[in-house]
């Protein structure tokens, strides 16, 4: 499949999902030679490599990863873009890259039929079960699976979760060689790691390079993420395969990379076996995914809007909204607080609670710890089940500095609510205009946000908003509650 070229970061890096495995590139390491040093001085210890290489782990490895190739019929602009719902997620993040969609029918690139695409998987159990990206199979109304040993079936899709990209595909064969599931949460930075797949086409491809990072977040690929950063060489025909360690256990599922030229740049992202596990079981089991559920919105804590809520320091997760009758409506919780600690661990921020909440088994009772109003208290939530279109727990990213200056608001009527597509009976003052390269730009503000509180205090007209902005002075830091989108928000601003 061709690889997704979704936008673009700094000087023109963007983030590509493509379809196989990871591939490391082509480095060899050697064992450091030992400086000559003073006798009364130890040597350091060398740092060794096996003798022939990591051989045993790629002969054990390469007959349980697959070449998946598909047929949907679509109408396809170039071979590089992205199914919608994906665009729209990457657009929000990098930009719009890719023009307009509708073009005219005398574009030559614009055609409609059938469409190939060809990735990677991986055998997870001897009787056919085989765990691949989302995107290798999204549309696909036909699914061939190849095996290394020339053998092909047909596929069915037993089930896919376009929210981490992760897939399941089920072929009839049986004795088939599996890899074993390894635990990713312990993986280090600096381990070897080994990627096999299908790059270009080129079946059975082995490469080397080292973890760069775990826990990676906040990349804007999938809604939920936990991913092992790689100097992994991913190209397409990649997405879907094995990134394992070096006893030959699986711990990712290669996905997707940052670059400039839409190959290999270093810096490739597999999502992580911690995640990838249950997700795998439940599809297996379900055909769909069951996950955790608190009915909270979440974003992260800035400096400036941990200084507005007494909180020491920038860890934790901000509610800043609570649905009504949710688990966490029924535990107490409120909006503005800030949740420190979850089932007895800290909470880092609002994408390491998701990851929390969303692997816990639903109906435990789990006791947190929050700040409200500067003071810790402790609650117990009961988790729920996340309704299918759920958004909760969505981290969503507030920018500030600065602000208010260079904003203009109208009242909130009927009228400017429907356009808004605001349900119920929301309140406030609607931004009409923020200046470009105003405080009210860099804090954040858009037009068509809704204020509903200024410093904790209700805004439901012009007239409360009048209000208590003549007690704001220059220099303060104001906190402002919105409602984006149908979504709350905070925003912590200077005056």
């Amino acid at each position: 499949m061709s690889s997704y070229l979704p936008g673009k970061i700094g000087s023109a890096i963007g983030i590509c999902l493509v379809s196989g495995v990871l591939v490391w590139g082509g480095y060899s390491f050697s064992a450091p030679q030992a400086s000559s040093a003073p006798t009364s001085t130890p040597a350091a210890a060398a740092i060794t490599t096996p003798a022939n290489g990591f051989t045993e782990v790629a002969r054990h490895v390469t007959p349980a990863v697959v070449n998946i190739t598909t047929v949907m019929t679509e109408k396809v602009s170039d071979g590089f873009s992205a199914p919608d719902e994906l665009r729209d997620r990457m657009e929000e993040w990098f930009g719009k890259p890719f023009g307009p969609r509708g073009r005219g029918p005398s574009d030559p690139f614009e055609h409609r039929g059938p469409r190939r695409g060809q990735g990677s998987g991986v055998i997870i159990s001897s009787d056919g079960y085989i765990l691949t990206n989302n995107h290798v199979i999204a549309k696909a109304h036909e699914v061939s699976v190849t095996l290394p040993d020339k053998r092909e079936f047909k596929g069915k899709i037993i089930g896919a979760d376009p929210k981490s990209d992760l897939a399941v595909v089920k072929i009839n064969a049986g004795s088939l060689p599996a890899i074993a599931w390894g635990d990713a949460s312990q993986l280090q930075v600096g381990e070897y790691v080994l990627a096999v797949g299908n790059p270009f086409g080129l079946n059975s491809t082995v490469t080397l390079g080292i973890v760069s990072a775990v826990g990676r977040g906040h990349m804007g690929i999938t809604q939920y993420e936990d991913f092992i950063q790689t100097d992994a060489a991913i190209n397409p025909g990649n997405s879907g395969g094995a990134l394992v360690n070096t006893k030959g256990e699986l711990v990712g599922i290669n996905t997707a990379i940052f670059s400039q030229t839409g190959g290999y740049q270093g810096v490739g992202f597999a999502v992580s076996t911690t995640m990838a596990k249950p997700i795998y079981e439940s599809l297996v089991k379900t055909g769909k995914v069951v996950r955790g559920y608190l009915g909270i919105g979440l974003q992260d804590l800035s400096q400036d809007l941990a200084t507005s809520f007494n909180i020491k320091d920038s860890k934790g997760a901000l509610v800043s909204d609570v649905k009504e009758d949710s688990p966490a409506d029924q535990a107490g919780l409120k909006q503005g607080d800030v949740i420190i600690e979850y089932q007895g661990i800290s909470v880092e921020d609002g994408v390491a609670l998701q990851r929390l909440v969303t692997r816990t088994p639903i109906g435990s009772k789990v006791p947190l710890k929050v700040v409200r109003d500067g003071r810790a208290r402790e609650l117990t939530v009961r988790v729920g089940e996340q309704p299918d279109q759920s958004r909760v727990a969505k981290a969503e990213v507030g920018q500030n500095e600065y602000a208010l200056a260079g904003l203009s608001v109208e009242e909130l009527d009927q009228d400017s609510a429907r356009e808004l597509g605001l349900k119920g009976k929301t309140q406030g003052v609607v931004v009409t205009k923020v200046e470009p390269d105003s405080g009210a730009e860099k804090a954040g503000f858009m037009p068509g946000d809704v204020i509903r509180e200024v410093n904790r205090q209700p805004v439901r007209s012009m007239k409360d908003f009048e209000k208590v902005s003549t007690h704001l002075k220059k220099g303060d830091n104001v906190l402002i509650l919105l409602n984006r989108q149908g979504n709350a928000l905070f925003l912590s601003a200077k005056v």
